[in-house]
């Protein structure tokens, strides 16, 4: 499948000055300035609707959770409902340029991972909502979640203004950076953890940095495999924690389900791959429910075993269609575990060698992956001001190099131009949207309080 059909504004035989002047044209149909507006379409949905149509399909009893996982606070409201803001970016003019869009571009949706080499390198690490999308709407998700973990942290308005401007500003230079090199330099490009930590720009980010190194230094295959199983009659199981991690009443069922989709899934990897895989065991499997916007879902964990000492710990979760999909088109591909695990490899500069994907007797779509493998993320609690700004920087320029690698960064980097007037509109845009955000997010509240939606934690 050719690039040019998923992508095709991409300008293939023009020269890099010529696709620049194609960019800057695009200002006179969407202004730089005009990405600030935000205003409610006269006829937008009701957010609780919205919610309870992203609940259609997951597991009811699961539901509940999934609301008190998004009632935290407006923060984790926003985590858990790319939907909402997929249907307000529709009602936005744009400019007409798609990338392979992240579609649920918050800033804990980037991380550290290790790859193939086993370096640690950060980039995009979530791709459920993938699909060829307009550019934009990765970075206003980006930049509104800024904001809104900002005011989380209980940072002034400013300060909040601060974090997504520097996010767009970060995105906009090295997109223009990245509209300067040979398109095998962008493909070889990759932002290195260690360099990060060595390059940062203050005492505190390179504090939290280090920290996340640390973490992900801790989180391997075998820690995982330590604190995640233990030896039942000589066996070696995941060991339970109901009602989040557990196996099913009848698992003889489900094991000789998920062995059936396993060797299904083997088939979608590359033959080097499959060889690898083939040295291990399916031993066992458990439901392990997980994150916000994926309660619900079926998400599991299969331990593989080549012997006593050598294991393998694979996650399966379920690929639904992608919240951009009534607003951008179905995904080229049929199978949703393909559209991601593609969108994946797009994207990504590394990407994990066990990416797959599967389907069960009841058309259900999943892909694979492996579990952990050093991925690490940052953590926001205690964070400044200045460390905001700086990690927003981070995930702009993160973000500019996802983009460049599907679309075309010299086009992008006409239309964006040197000055900061997108920086600025931005961040303008941000704020007036975090304040959607807060009333989604009070609408949700009020529906819980009358009982039109229920919410109930683990320990309910």
């Amino acid at each position: 499948m050719s690039s040019t059909r998923l992508f095709p504004q991409v300008q293939l035989g023009l020269s890099r000055s010529d696709r620049i002047e194609t960019g800057k044209a695009l200002r006179k149909q969407v202004p730089r300035s005009s990405h600030r507006d935000w205003q409610p379409a006269p006829h937008r949905p009701d957010p609780v609707d919205l919610i309870e149509l992203s609940n259609q399909g997951r597991a009811p009893e699961l539901i509940p959770l999934r609301h008190a996982r998004m009632m935290v606070s407006p923060f984790t409201f926003f985590r858990g409902t790319a939907l909402i803001m997929a249907t307000d970016m529709a009602s936005l003019p744009t400019t007409g340029l798609r990338v392979e869009s992240c579609g649920d571009c918050h800033l804990m949706n980037f991380g550290g991972f290790a790859t193939p080499e086993r370096n640690l390198i950060f980039d995009l690490n979530d791709f459920d909502e993938t699909l060829p999308a307009p550019w934009e709407w990765d970075i206003k998700r980006l930049s509104a979640s800024l904001v809104i973990a900002g005011q989380d942290l209980e940072l002034s308005d400013k300060h909040c203004h601060r974090a997504a401007r520097n996010a767009a500003q970060a995105y906009r230079q090295s997109m223009r950076d990245y509209s300067q090199q040979r398109a095998l330099e962008v493909w070889y490009a990759r932002l290195n953890a260690e360099t990060l930590l060595e390059h940062a720009p203050s005492d505190e980010i390179h504090h939290h940095w280090q920290r996340m190194l640390s973490r992900a230094d801790n989180r391997t295959l075998e820690q995982a495999f330590d604190s995640l199983t233990e030896v039942v009659n000589g066996q070696r199981r995941f060991r339970e924690e109901p009602p989040l991690f557990y196996h099913p009443p009848d698992f003889e069922t489900y094991f000789a389900s998920l062995s059936e989709l396993f060797e299904q899934y083997r088939d979608t990897l590359l033959d080097n791959h499959q060889f690898l895989l083939d040295r291990y065991q399916l031993v066992d499997v458990a439901i392990r429910v997980v994150g916000v916007g994926s309660v619900g879902t079926h998400c599991g964990v299969a331990l593989l075993m080549a012997d006593d000492h050598d294991p393998l710990l694979l996650q399966y979760k379920e690929a639904r269609p992608s919240v951009l999909e009534p607003y951008v088109g179905k995904s080229p591909y049929d199978h949703e575990g393909q559209r991601i695990v593609s969108g994946q490899r797009l994207v990504q500069a590394a990407s994990d060698m066990l990416l797959g994907w599967t389907s069960d007797r009841t058309g259900r779509d999943f892909y694979f992956r492996q579990l952990r493998d050093m991925k690490t993320s940052i953590r926001l609690k205690g964070m400044s001001a200045r460390g905001l700004a700086d990690y927003g920087e981070i995930c702009g320029s993160t973000l500019a190099l996802a983009h460049a690698r599907s679309g075309d960064p010299a086009m992008m980097a006409g239309y964006l131009g040197k000055g900061d007037i997108f920086d600025r509109a931005i961040a303008d845009f941000a704020l007036t949207y975090a304040s959607q955000n807060q009333q989604d997010y009070q609408a949700m509240q009020q529906a819980v309080k009358s009982g039109r939606l229920e919410a109930r934690p683990e320990d309910g």
